[in-house]
């Protein structure tokens, strides 16, 4: 189900939503913000499900490891 919302803005803010994002899709362009924020339980399971993806967790640890010898020799 969905409900209405009235929200006041910048004029300047409005104007680049309707240029940038377009005139009819501004309602669901702030849902997809807000959303993670709002539903922190998607967000959870949306991190476990790619904490069980094993080739990108392969992947990002290779890359992690790869950079951390990145930082160490600089300076402070």
């Amino acid at each position: 189900m969905q409900k209405k919302l009235t929200i006041t803005i910048n004029e300047e803010v409005y104007e680049g939503l309707r240029t940038v994002i377009g005139p009819r899709k501004i309602s669901r362009f702030i849902e997809e913000l807000v959303r993670p924020h709002v539903l922190k339980s998607n967000m959870y399971s949306a991190y476990k499900e790619m904490a069980s993806d094993q080739i990108r967790e392969s992947e990002a640890l290779e890359w992690a490891e790869g950079t951390i010898g990145d930082i160490k020799d600089e300076e402070r």
